[in-house]
């Protein structure tokens, strides 16, 4: 994790603005874990992105995005999943393992989120093991990308932030 992102995380943390704000903090901005794009892109797999990882059809190809819509597009997009994946965390968890887990769903989807081993084991209270879990998802398109192994890394120290 860069030193940079670490300091993000850090003062999200501080700041009490809970899960959300934390998972915010990560992904967002060109140092967060989704890289800000200005313009909208197609993904490793084919998805129109702009911004922190937005997609949808509210995106205009060829636009130049601002750093204030990128954020309230992040913002919003993070209090979706949010409210998506929290009915499926059946046990108590803390603002870092949730936050980890919403930065997951963010770049995997909701609905995988909710299906995968990580969410199983976290209900089970296998807090570790459901926060390991986060290494095994570094595949897309069919192939292993080094960029979600940094991201994963990166999402599993939050993950295992108050554990330590």
């Amino acid at each position: 994790m860069s030193p940079e992102l670490r300091k993000r995380i850090a003062a999200a943390i501080a700041g009490g603005g809970g899960a959300i704000a934390i998972a915010t903090a990560m992904v967002s901005g060109k140092s967060g874990l989704e890289g800000r794009e200005y313009y909208p892109y197609w993904d490793v797999v084919g998805v129109l992105t702009v911004c922190d990882g937005h997609t949808g059809n509210d995106i205009i190809p060829g636009k130049r995005y601002t750093d204030k819509e990128c954020d309230a597009l992040t913002r919003a997009d993070m209090t979706r999943i949010a409210r998506q994946v929290d009915p499926y965390i059946r046990v108590k968890a803390t603002d870092t393992q949730r936050a980890a887990i919403y930065s997951f769903a963010y770049n995997v989807g909701a609905t995988a989120a909710i299906n995968s081993t990580l969410l199983k084991k976290l209900n089970a209270r296998d807090y570790a093991g459901a926060c390991s879990e986060l290494k095994r998802w570094v595949f897309a398109g069919g192939k292993k990308w080094k960029g979600l192994m940094s991201r994963r890394d990166v999402e599993y120290e939050v993950c295992t932030w108050s554990q330590k």
